[in-house]
């Protein structure tokens, strides 16, 4: 592997800690907000995870699986916050 590849790799190791890290803030959250906040993160450092690991894997087929995932995580929280607002959890 490359000094390239292994910063990659080092930085997507370094996402994972935070993303483990954002664990604790889901579990507990004083609110609703911070928990969905918190589980977008997660998503959106999944996203970026996935995306480093196809550079430092040299595999760009894995980026349309980052992609799909964002999508995913985007309507996840659209999902999320149209069901606070409907039971009242927002303001």
């Amino acid at each position: 592997m490359t000094l390239i590849a292994d910063a990659l790799l080092a930085a997507a190791a370094a996402f994972i800690v935070l993303s483990v890290v954002i664990v604790y803030r889901i579990v507990r959250g004083p609110t609703m907000q911070d928990r969905v906040i918190a589980v977008n993160v997660v998503g959106t450092n999944t996203v970026v995870i996935i995306a480093l690991f196809a550079a430092a894997l040299d595999s760009p087929g894995v980026l349309d699986i980052a992609l799909v995932y964002a999508l995913l995580n985007f309507l996840m929280s659209i999902a999320i916050s149209k069901f606070t607002v409907e039971r009242g959890g927002v303001m």
